[in-house]
């Protein structure tokens, strides 16, 4: 395999399979092979299922050569954050407790992947139990940054990252409970999308909190996550939070670009305390679309002092809710960071907790999404800093700096999606959210693609 071919979009190499000009055993055999060699410098891979991963596409070849292709991901290598459950693969969340779980069924979305003819690589490094933003995981060590390996690649989605990135999948599916899939994408230089909540199932996810996780793939265009999105998304009986509402094809008007496109910048608090580069980046990024045609306002966002304690205090009181009958009974199999989380969370009361609640309620009911009138999406920086280092997030945890922006959304339930807007003096990606309309996925990978068409390529991290 060549590094332009690893480093594709999954949409090209999907174009080539569909022609029959590309064997997707080859193709999957190639991937292996380049896993086998850069996963030791990244972990992004905590298992790598090789012999089914050619079952499955020697299977996906002879249905093209048959003529039953099932679209754009049939015989397309992908991988899966390893809190999503695969049957009789192990799935650990990153956990010493779940280090030897085998499961007997697929996830749904894990599932819905596989019925869409995709070949899966194996099971990505994360956060303990996603709780943590650094993937610096004290069971199975650190993954680490595809752009600097000394750096975290973020979290708790840390394996989709580096492994998107790197080419080491042509996708990855993530979870993101207060920013685990855009935290990711941003210190990785990739995309990742979080659908509105209830788009995409979490039947057999690990959760972290049930009312603010998500699930949602990582890739190397807003293409490619408009159609990971798709096969993913839809009601499942065995989740009672998604609801039933058609997924549309999110390519169709994808292409429109930046003209007439109205984009809303917060006034005040997703500019406090930037790191300069990140500032400069993302204030590029939106004058360039501007320049091309979008239309900038200011707009104001009062409720965001309500929506930033409730989201802490929803998640780490179910998060202890979740860990009651592992923690604290046994709190030595667990990482010391995490078991504080825990701590945290048991100290929630019952009064906070339903304070809290009754203000996501509100933000999903309409309160949020009436921030969003006269414009289309709403843009800023995805994370104020670049990615630290694995050594100073030792030293000095700033997960609640980095979490700041990208839990807003988890709390409101809109879609957000991060995109690369360029690299820092030290060669670091950072990224440019946008978030929408509850159910306006269309509105996010629009401005996504149109703010590609405006920037163009980005290189590949170095390691690749």
């Amino acid at each position: 395999m060549t590094d332009d071919l690893a480093l594709v979009s999954l949409e090209d190499v999907a174009k080539l399979i569909a022609a029959k000009q590309l064997s997707p055993v080859e193709l999957t055999q190639q991937m292996l092979d380049r896993i086998e060699r850069l996963n030791p410098k990244l972990n992004a891979y905590l298992t790598v299922t090789a012999d089914q991963a050619l079952d499955a596409a020697r299977a996906a070849e002879r249905e093209v050569a048959a003529g039953r292709y099932r679209g754009p991901l049939h015989g397309v290598p992908v991988a899966v954050k390893d809190l999503f459950a695969t049957k009789g693969v192990r799935t650990t969340a990153g956990s010493k407790i779940l280090a030897g779980w085998l499961p007997d069924e697929d996830a749904t979305v894990v599932a819905r992947l596989a019925d869409a003819g995709a070949v899966g690589l194996g099971k990505l490094g994360m956060h303990e139990w996603a709780y943590g933003v650094s993937s610096d995981n004290a069971h199975f060590g650190p993954v680490r940054n595809p752009w600097d390996t000394e750096r975290i690649p973020g979290g708790s989605s840390g394996g989709a990252g580096a492994a998107t990135a790197a080419g080491l999948a042509y996708a990855t599916l993530g979870s993101d409970t207060g920013g685990s899939i855009r935290i990711p994408a941003s210190f990785c230089g990739c995309v990742g999308l979080m659908p509105t909540y209830g788009r995409a199932s979490l039947h057999g996810a690990i959760p972290l909190s049930w009312t603010l996780d998500h699930a949602g793939p990582l890739t190397r265009t807003v293409r490619d996550a408009a159609i990971v999105m798709r096969a993913i998304s839809g009601a499942d009986p065995l989740d009672p939070g998604t609801e039933d509402r058609p997924a549309p094809d999110w390519l169709e008007g994808i292409e429109r670009g930046p003209k007439g496109l109205r984009i809303g910048v917060p006034k005040h608090y997703f500019w406090q305390d930037l790191d300069p580069e990140v500032e400069r980046l993302a204030r590029r990024a939106l004058a360039d679309l501007e320049a091309a045609g979008a239309t900038l306002r200011d707009v104001d966002m009062p409720d965001i002092a309500r929506y930033v304690p409730a989201v802490t205090n929803v998640m780490f009181a179910e998060a202890a809710a979740y860990h009651a009958p592992n923690f604290p009974l046994r709190r030595a199999d667990y990482a010391p960071q995490v078991a504080a989380l825990l701590d945290a969370g048991l100290a929630v009361t019952g009064v906070a907790y339903v304070d809290a609640l009754r203000t996501l309620q509100e933000a999903r009911r309409g309160a949020a999404d009436a921030l969003l009138d006269g414009v289309d999406v709403l843009a800023m920086p995805t994370i104020p800093v670049p990615a630290p280092t694995i050594a100073s997030m030792r030293e000095a945890d700033i997960t609640l700096r980095i979490v700041a922006f990208t839990a807003i959304f988890d709390l409101t339930g809109q879609p957000a999606m991060s995109v690369p807007c360029g690299n820092t003096a030290d060669n670091l990606p950072v990224g440019v959210m946008f978030a929408g309309r509850r159910w306006d996925e269309a509105s996010v990978v629009r401005a996504g693609r149109a703010y590609e068409q405006v920037r163009g390529p980005l290189p590949a991290p170095p390691i690749a």
